[in-house]
């Protein structure tokens, strides 16, 4: 057997001085988002412009005729009002749920696409933060790590203690509901929409969810309305055609149950063991003459 060893994540500080600066930044954020007096869109535009120049005011300077064209444009583009995302194309978008949750998308996007992006402590710390005026719900603890991406945000939800690694996608065109112990590795991707073989226009949307403890890894996809149970597994490189059962790890293209966690209890080994009898009856049955 291989010899695993806890691995916990160590304990990082910043410098004292810099530590009071993240503390004061996320609580006046905070505050702001609270206000119901303060414009997100405006929110949001004074904090990138702040962010990525350091200096108050420099949103005013897009109609200033010694800067660049691309700069000002540059300058246009931090206030959500100028842009437009991909989900508010689609048909489905429901425009009243969409456009509150519209600038702090931004901003979480924008973000991790700034000189302070890739800063894990403080990125944790601000994505929990946006994350409640962004999805359906989140639970205790939540980790997001960078460039993660969503549809509408209000079809999604999570438990506690759910971990989102990197360049994950999680399309929320249908609705999809994360368990709590939940984690999804680096560039998975969960879906809960699918298109018409035929007319591609035409689009189907469903529940897809993740079990409590269930864990997603690296490349791994789950296709819309499927689910995978709790404590169950989807191998690297899975793609999830139909459901996983409670303690199942799942491999392959499509992806199917090949063992049963060690801590499963009886009934779902049972089943398990059905299952792969039934199956080597099936491929012995098709092997006869």
């Amino acid at each position: 057997m291989p010899n695993y060893v806890p691995m916990p994540f160590r304990e990082l500080k910043p410098l004292p001085e810099a530590e009071r600066v993240f503390d004061r930044f996320l609580l006046e954020l905070e505050e702001r988002l609270n206000n119901d007096a303060i414009d997100r869109n405006e929110l949001v535009r004074t904090t990138l412009c702040d962010l990525y120049f350091g200096t108050p005011g420099e949103f005013e300077r897009i109609n200033d005729d010694s800067l660049s064209f691309s700069a000002r444009t540059m300058l246009a583009c931090f206030d959500p009002r100028n842009t437009t995302l991909e989900p508010e194309y689609y048909a489905n978008c429901d425009p009243a749920r969409y456009y509150p949750r519209k600038p702090i998308t931004w901003l979480w996007q924008m973000f991790d696409r700034s000189p302070v992006g890739l800063h894990a402590g403080l990125g944790h710390r601000f994505r929990r933060v946006l994350a409640p005026y962004i999805f359906e719900r989140v639970g205790a603890n939540f980790k997001s790590w960078q460039f993660v991406e969503w549809s509408f945000g209000y079809n999604l939800s999570f438990g506690d203690n759910v971990v989102v690694h990197k360049n994950v996608l999680i399309d929320d065109r249908g609705k999809v509901t994360i368990g709590s112990d939940v984690s999804i590795s680096d560039f998975a991707n969960i879906y809960s929409h699918s298109h018409d073989i035929v007319e591609i226009d035409s689009v189907r949307t469903d529940l897809t969810s993740i079990g409590d403890r269930a864990r997603i890894t690296y490349h791994a996809t789950v296709l819309s309305g499927t689910s995978v149970g709790d404590d169950a597994m989807v191998g690297s490189f899975g793609v999830v055609t139909k459901a996983i059962p409670d303690f199942n790890i799942a491999t392959g293209i499509p992806a199917r149950p090949v063992s049963i966690k060690p801590n499963a209890p009886e009934d779902a080994r049972r089943a398990f063991d059905e299952r792969e009898d039934n199956l080597t009856g099936r491929m012995r049955g098709d092997a006869l003459p």
